[in-house]
């Protein structure tokens, strides 16, 4: 490598792991919104639980959506070192942005479309892998894009099936059955923060090892102990240090959540995520979340559901993938002017 080489990794590195700090500001808030909600735990306990599980995911899992997002961008592609530093600056500072008013952005769509932008603004269409499905793995962007459209219909259904079935259940229960629902929490709580450090933690793993080899500091694309290691604790670190904005929209201003609500959503949530990162899959965890939430509020009453702050979150998800892609190719193009 040259020293233009090692500086673009150096600074490769670094704003993957921001985006993963971001990343904790924004997503893992989900983890703590239900339990805090509830009243199932304190703010404090649902932090401790929430960052234990969510530092062990990315350890302890595979790397099937690390591979996934790794081939988002052609590897024989000369610039991509160049598309990736334009592409996590576009999503670190859109992330940042919709953090800073309190936004439940997707950081998945932000990391998408900065990469498609920054690739074509650098390299031309041919430097994105389109892709699709490789049996029931998404391949390229086309098949990450199919995955973030469904996940969240999947987490609004699995949110209303499981709820109206506990309901049913416990239909003749008292409210001593409150304490119990309460105590599930704690394992629904742990089981999210552990899917979503899988799931959101390989991403910028599978962009590290994407620029190791492309520097050919790495023979093959294998994701480092080291990498796994620095995006787990950087994430760990975001949720620690915020995304209070994010758990007071996500936990009482889409739906006034209860016990029975919070197992309900965290459950549906936990079993699309952990199922999305088992195939490989790149999902949002506050699009899963959110929906799952509207989901458990449709099967009580859909007038109990606050439609108006769903409105303003599909607004802020529509428009992050464009944006970001507006964003990345923008950087790109002055990554390109000033070499």
């Amino acid at each position: 490598m040259n020293a233009m080489e090692v500086w673009s990794l150096a600074v490769v590195v670094a704003l993957a792991l921001a985006f993963d700090l971001t990343n904790g500001f924004h997503d893992s808030s989900n983890s703590l919104a239900a339990p805090v909600a509830t009243r199932a735990m304190t703010p404090g306990q649902a932090l401790t639980v929430t960052t234990v599980f969510t530092v062990l995911g990315p350890i302890i899992a595979g790397t099937a959506v690390a591979d996934t997002v790794g081939g988002l961008v052609e590897i024989d592609t000369g610039d991509v070192l160049q598309i990736l530093v334009a592409a996590l600056l576009a999503a670190v500072g859109w992330n940042l942005l919709t953090w800073w008013f309190g936004l439940p952005s997707s950081s998945s769509h932000a990391l998408v479309g900065g990469l498609v932008g920054a690739g074509m603004a650098t390299a031309g269409v041919a430097a994105v892998n389109w892709g699709g499905f490789d049996g029931w793995r998404p391949v390229g962007v086309l098949g990450v894009l199919v995955a973030l459209a469904a996940s969240p219909l999947i987490g609004g259904f699995a949110g209303w099936a499981m709820d109206a079935s506990a309901r049913r259940a416990l239909r003749r229960a008292d409210r001593r059955v409150t304490g119990p629902l309460k105590a599930g929490q704690w394992f629904t709580s742990a089981a999210l923060a552990f899917a979503h450090g899988t799931n959101d933690a390989q991403k910028t793993m599978g962009l590290i090892t994407l620029a190791l080899v492309a520097a050919g500091a790495l023979p093959a694309f294998v994701v480092p102990t080291w990498v796994k290691v620095a995006c787990a604790v950087a994430m760990t670190l975001g949720t620690a240090l915020g995304g209070w904005r994010i758990v007071r929209t996500v936990g009482r201003g889409i739906y006034r959540i209860r016990p029975l609500d919070g197992l309900a959503s965290q459950g549906a949530s936990t079993l699309v995520i952990g199922g999305a990162a088992a195939l490989g899959a790149p999902v949002s965890t506050t699009h899963v979340v959110a929906s799952s939430v509207v989901g458990v509020g449709a099967a009580r009453r859909k007038r109990h559901v606050r439609w108006r702050v769903v409105r303003e979150i599909l607004l802020a998800w529509i428009v992050t993938l464009p944006g970001c892609a507006v964003l990345g190719a923008a950087i790109a193009w002055v990554e390109g002017a000033w070499r």
